[in-house]
């Protein structure tokens, strides 16, 4: 999710899904870029701080540079939050396509994608420091460049179920975009009757639930 600053204008809102879905499969740059550097420390601010109290000067700080050098790189303290949480949902998604590579049947990758899905959101750190300070804030920038966050989600998922059955392929796209939807409903509102915090518990509901997605009547 590093950027530069043209990166940057092309994750604004009205660029949409198909300009942020670029940046996700563009490569991530190596540890030692320094607008990895900046990326690295304006994540630790916001896990610690949460999203609205951080500031730019505080980013510099701990990062060890100018302020000018952030504003050269990332236009406002706007797209450095977009560019942080860019290459956090990379590294989120890269994680659900490991859990599911490779999986023997379209039933087995709905199981696991939930499950990595919906426990590798809950445990980033900064998904929980939001959620537990600032819940208000998490909507939009889940919603930003029309969802596009959401789309990739799906369409990493639905890559694994078309290959694991070809021959279902139309109803792919609709099964992965309700595991993703259903996923961040229990993100965003926790707790009810369904026992579903332990890995566990999670894949013996997808596994006795979710898999009758892929069944048509």
């Amino acid at each position: 999710m590093t950027t530069d600053a043209t990166d940057v204008d092309e994750l604004d809102v009205d660029a949409g899904a198909p300009g942020l879905l670029a940046r996700l499969a563009a490569p991530e740059p190596g540890a030692d870029d320094p607008a990895a550097r900046i990326l690295d420390a304006a994540l630790a601010e916001f896990e610690t701080y949460g999203l609205r109290r951080v500031s730019v000067e505080d980013v510099a700080r701990r990062a060890g540079v100018a302020r000018t050098t952030i504003y050269r790189r990332f236009t406002n303290k706007d797209g450095l939050l977009q560019a942080v949480i860019l290459r956090e949902v990379r590294r989120f998604l890269t994680a659900i396509a490991r859990a599911t590579e490779d999986l023997a049947t379209p039933e087995d990758a709905v199981v696991e994608g939930f499950v990595a899905g919906l426990q590798g959101a809950r445990r980033h750190p900064l998904m929980r420091r939001v959620l537990e300070s600032e819940p208000e804030t998490l909507l939009p920038q889940l919603g930003m460049n029309g969802g596009a966050v959401l789309v990739a989600a799906r369409d990493v998922l639905a890559e694994r179920l078309r290959r694991a059955r070809p021959a279902d392929a139309a109803d792919h796209d609709a099964v992965a975009e309700v595991l993703v939807r259903l996923a961040a409903s229990l993100l965003l509102v926790p707790g009810g009757g369904l026992p579903l915090e332990e890995d566990d518990d999670i894949r013996a509901f997808a596994r006795h639930y979710l898999t009758r997605l892929l069944h048509r009547p």
